[in-house]
């Protein structure tokens, strides 16, 4: 499976549809929220392609690396729509500066919060095996000689 072509890709996409929000930004009912989930498509869509570049440095067996595929696009598509979502409903959930004053129905505060939440443990577990992945081998071999 080859991993780095489609978090290329996949961070081609979600840039696309970080630009797209930007158009649609006066439209949501929380506009600073708005703004929020248009830097979340770029800046997502961006990472994902600063990860797929440096994909072959990533040295994990193929079960860490699915798992690392995975909550990557969980995580960074996720992020978009969590926060699209609350731009939408106008939620305050984990997020008081951009919520402007905007508040929602205590569920909908509730599924944004939990959104964030899972979005944010996924973007970690993603990272910790990134770094593991690009651990130095040198080193490692170095003290075990």
């Amino acid at each position: 499976m080859n991993y780095r072509q489609r978090l290329l890709f996949h961070g081609m996409v979600l840039f696309l549809i970080g630009l797209l929000t930007g158009l649609a930004e006066q439209h949501f009912t929380n506009v600073r929220m708005g703004l929020a989930a248009h830097l979340e498509g770029v800046m997502n869509g961006t990472f994902l392609l600063a990860v797929g570049a440096v994909w072959n440095e990533v040295k994990l067996s193929p079960r860490a690396s699915a798992a690392a595929y995975w909550t990557l696009l969980g995580g960074t598509y996720g992020n978009w729509v969590v926060t699209t979502l609350a731009a939408i409903l106008g939620t305050a959930a984990l997020s008081p500066v951009s919520s402007a004053g905007h508040s929602a129905a205590p569920w909908q505060e509730a599924l944004v919060t939990l959104g964030f939440v899972l979005i944010g443990l996924a973007i970690i577990v993603a990272a910790a095996l990134l770094l593991w992945g690009l651990r130095s081998r040198a080193g490692h071999q170095a003290a075990v000689s």
